[in-house]
């Protein structure tokens, strides 16, 4: 029987994977350098990375990508289009969907499943992010979490960036949202019970200059994207970096 992705499609993988393009800039932080060989023009990480780049996450370009010939491509059901995806297979070329993750376990335990199944390996990143993640915090803050304006977009139920705060005691003021990413209007932003606003540098960019003015009443928090939202070796470092970003001056 042939292996599944996240998504139970099937995904033939006769050997280990050697010429893989990485479609998601946490996965290419994720896997071996040594067997990759294409990635997205964001995919910074790791920072000495040197491989051809086939374009954005939304929209690569999919014949570059198929002219590396490669033999895993690796995508997400969230960040990658579905019929980017379904063009690939149709040339023959096997994709691993990874399932955008709830949770900070249920991420670990897709990338647990994804390198066991692809390469039959246990990176030690792996291992030590599961500990550090492991133990929670009570609630202790309440905070909105934009990731991008105009139009605003902020962080609602059932996402990883949503997790990964709760886990260090910070409550989601839109984790009971009926929407993973609501698009409130400003003035209700500014209604919103809150304590802090975190403000990521991904995918919005936002600054000292261009994030706190608009949140008055609210403490800035500012953190790196990257820890707050990938799901890779960047989570080794997270923890104790947010932990430091979140603490009360």
């Amino acid at each position: 029987m042939l292996p599944v992705d996240d998504l139970g499609e099937p995904v033939p993988l006769p050997a280990p994977p050697v010429r893989v393009v990485s479609l998601v800039p946490s996965l290419t932080e994720a896997v071996d350098p040594a067997v990759l060989v294409g990635a997205t023009d964001y995919c910074t990480h790791p920072a000495d990375l040197d491989v051809p780049r086939v374009g954005g996450s939304k929209y690569p370009k999919v014949d570059r990508v198929l002219a590396l010939r490669p033999d895993l491509v690796l995508a997400n059901s969230e960040e990658n289009r579905p019929e980017d995806v379904a063009r690939l297979r149709a040339d023959g070329v096997p994709v691993w969907v990874t399932e955008a993750p709830a949770t900070v376990p249920a991420a670990l335990a897709s990338l647990r499943r994804l390198f066991a199944t692809a390469w039959d390996v246990e990176p030690g990143w792996l291992v030590e992010a599961e500990r550090l993640w492991r133990p929670e915090v009570g609630p202790r803050l309440r905070a909105v979490v934009p990731v991008w304006r105009k139009p605003w977009v902020v962080v609602g139920r059932d996402t990883f960036a949503g997790d990964v705060l709760r886990r260090l005691g910070v409550v989601n003021a839109y984790a009971g949202h009926a929407e993973r990413y609501p698009r409130p209007a400003h003035e209700e932003l500014l209604a919103v019970e809150a304590d802090v606003v975190v403000l990521p540098d991904e995918p919005y960019v936002f600054t000292p200059e261009d994030g706190p003015q608009w949140f008055p009443a609210l403490r800035p928090v500012f953190v790196s994207g990257r820890h707050l939202t990938w799901y890779g070796p960047a989570l080794v470092e997270a923890r104790s970096a947010l932990e430091v970003a979140l603490r009360a001056d």
